[in-house]
């Protein structure tokens, strides 16, 4: 199966695309709702919780495991991949959401300034400067961190009226640090069910890119390019949803998230 985790809901936003885009192929979701948020934590928390996540998906048969949680992505992917993955499973990958967005947002901003938008951890992590920077050095990158957002849209809030307070003060602080901004990320894959009040506060001339679509086109063209690890890919459409909390409560959140409703089950993690 290829394996999608995120710490709570947000990466079912990459997963819909998966989905969409490859869709007879096995997957196995694990959202680590006990530990939720990981984006204040420590990167020494993160990892640790990251790791264990993929052991976990590794021991359900996964061969290749999308971290399609951003403050995982910057915060534990490296480790991973150079430190437990040889020993963990040779065989296997693992692979993040932000590299798939750096490759792209040169081809979008004409002013070479960008936007992040994410959570504390993604943003202190400086994952996206310092990526962007050795694809694309001439470019300006102005981060804001959002620590309510993913709150917001975890406790079903997001399209209350009181959401639109919190996303305007970061979208302006944002836009303070540079006007030339033309081009936003929502680093956060929790983000793109704010996508409508983001685009209530921005102004029209500035691109917002989401990270479904774009991580779901990096993984096509890593599977192309990779056979060794396609062919070993089950393909009967099986969906598997795993939670480390309950699953009734899982089942009714992670609908607006995946566009479907969904029956999981409750996983503990060694």
């Amino acid at each position: 199966m290829i394996g999608v985790f995120d710490s709570g809901y947000g990466g079912l936003t990459v997963l819909k695309e998966f989905v969409r885009q490859l869709p007879g192929y096995d997957y196995c979701y694990l959202g680590d709702n006990a530990r939720t948020p990981y984006g204040t934590r420590s990167f020494e928390t993160v990892y640790r919780y990251t790791l264990e996540c993929v052991q976990h998906l590794f021991g359900q048969g996964c061969k290749l495991v999308i971290l399609a949680c951003n403050t995982a992505s910057a915060k534990a992917l490296r480790n991973i991949q150079q430190r437990d993955l040889p020993e963990m499973s040779p065989d296997g990958r693992v692979l993040g959401v932000i590299r798939p967005s750096v490759e792209i947002v040169g081809t979008y901003t004409q002013t070479g300034h960008v936007g992040i938008l994410g959570t504390v951890g993604t943003v202190q992590s400086m994952s996206y400067p310092i990526e962007i920077a050795k694809l694309n050095p001439h470019i300006r990158v102005f981060q804001e961190a959002c620590p309510m957002w993913v709150s917001l849209v975890e406790s079903n809030e997001h399209q209350q009226a009181g959401a639109d307070y919190f996303v305007r003060q970061h979208i302006n602080r944002l836009l303070q640090q540079s006007a030339a901004i033309d081009t936003i990320i929502l680093a956060c894959t929790h983000y793109p069910l704010l996508l409508d009040k983001i685009r209530q506060y921005t102004p029209e001339r500035i691109c917002i890119i989401t990270q479904g679509h774009v991580v779901s086109q990096s993984l096509c063209d890593y599977l192309h390019r990779h056979p060794e690890i396609e062919q070993t890919l089950g393909k009967t459409g099986k969906r598997i949803f795993q939670t480390t909390d309950s699953p009734e409560i899982f089942d009714r959140f992670a609908s607006p998230f995946f566009g479907a409703s969904i029956q999981s089950a409750k996983v503990t993690l060694r």
